[in-house]
């Protein structure tokens, strides 16, 4: 996306902003008005300015989630204009400039939304089920100890570069805000194949993934249908070839004769995609 803003004049924006108190209460969309926006600001500093305005008038401010402010942590989970983290590829909340924005525009701002995401409170909304899917799986049981020699577990470059382009996912929820179906497959794929592909990870290969799917349906996370919208939408350009890997290492487990565990029924019963 080239950048729409030709000069450092500041910018006057109309804000559209999902504004809900509570999980219970009824939201809606609140117009907003926001003047002397400096083109070289970050999408959350221009909310920071709309939030002390507020605060300066006795309103509420915009609630929202943010923590690193650099890529890198996942926290700022919101949809702009129709796109999570906004139009921009490759690209969180944080790191999107008002310089992409022109003079006059309206800019629409709204939580993410998912079943297995619940809304807390405006544009922030819970994303454990995230930690949970971790938690169930996402580990190795090998002793780390000191750092080994760099040459001591040959590893194939191949398989180094792949796990380490999945270590790269944040965990943001890009991914199930902008599937149909609110599918978690990219995130729980990525997470599966960084362990998988390398030495350390073998020991728990099998019974790593079917916890890691199992939970993923237990979080009511929809099922794949191989739209791409997940990887189109995540910042970190997650590939979809993680999902293939995902459904391969599935399979291997429950071919493998491993301990099973009990699955919900329905659309997703015995295949994770």
């Amino acid at each position: 996306m080239e950048s729409k803003h030709e000069s450092n004049k500041m910018m006057t924006l109309h804000l559209k902003v999902w504004r809900q108190k509570s999980p219970h209460s009824e939201g809606k969309l609140v117009d907003y008005e926001l003047n002397n926006v400096n083109p070289d600001m970050s999408f959350l500093e221009m909310l920071d300015i709309l939030n002390q305005k507020l605060i300066l008038k006795g309103e509420e401010p915009v609630a929202f989630d943010h923590d690193c402010r650099e890529g890198i942590c996942g926290s700022c989970a919101m949809v702009i204009d129709g796109n999570p983290h906004g139009p921009q590829k490759s690209t969180t909340a944080c790191q999107l400039h008002m310089r992409h924005y022109h003079d006059g525009q309206t800019i629409v701002v709204e939580p993410f939304l998912a079943k297995a995401f619940p809304l807390i409170k405006d544009l922030v909304v819970d994303r454990s089920a995230f930690d949970r899917v971790i938690q169930a799986g996402g580990y190795i049981s090998v002793n780390t100890g000191s750092s080994p020699d760099g040459n001591a577990l040959p590893i194939a470059k191949e398989n180094a570069d792949l796990a380490f382009d999945a270590a790269t996912c944040i965990g943001c929820g890009a991914c199930v805000a902008a599937c149909r179906n609110g599918a978690a497959m990219l995130f729980v794929s990525a997470k599966v194949s960084q362990l998988s592909l390398l030495p350390q990870g073998q020991a728990e290969r099998a019974e790593r993934v079917a916890k890691m799917v199992y939970q993923m349906d237990a979080e009511d996370f929809g099922s794949c249908t191989n739209m791409g919208s997940c990887a189109g939408a995540c910042p970190k350009d997650i590939s979809l070839e993680n999902i293939a890997r995902l459904n391969r290492e599935f399979m291997r487990s429950m071919i493998s004769g491993r301990k099973s565990y009990p699955r919900k029924g329905g659309a997703n019963e015995g295949s994770p995609a």
